[in-house]
């Protein structure tokens, strides 16, 4: 038996609080390694009008994190941008299935 326990639910918000939040369906292109990062591996993502860079910690999640390449996730795209491990973030992966 698993001893994995999901953290406890956040406190509620505004359901307008949502608004502010622009998620879109995007296709990763690329996967490349940040060197020096343990954790994050950088993500080219095109959205059909513009592609973004957008860096996610997947590197202990997947053996072979190019397998994401061609595969859709929804990602938050206006979320400021982050320098992560000497890098520009410009979005955000949302969750697709792992720990």
């Amino acid at each position: 038996m698993s001893s994995f326990q999901p953290a406890p639910v956040k406190p509620t918000v505004p359901f307008a609080a949502l608004d502010a939040v622009d998620i879109r369906m995007g296709t990763i292109t690329a996967v490349a390694d940040v060197p020096g990062s343990r954790k994050l591996v950088r993500l080219t993502v095109n959205f059909g009008s513009h592609a973004r860079v957008i860096l996610a910690g997947l590197k202990q999640e997947r053996a072979d994190p190019t397998e994401l390449i061609g595969r859709q996730a929804l990602f938050v795209v206006n979320l400021e941008p982050k320098k992560m491990a000497g890098e520009i973030s410009e979005g955000m992966l949302l969750d697709i299935g792992y720990a």
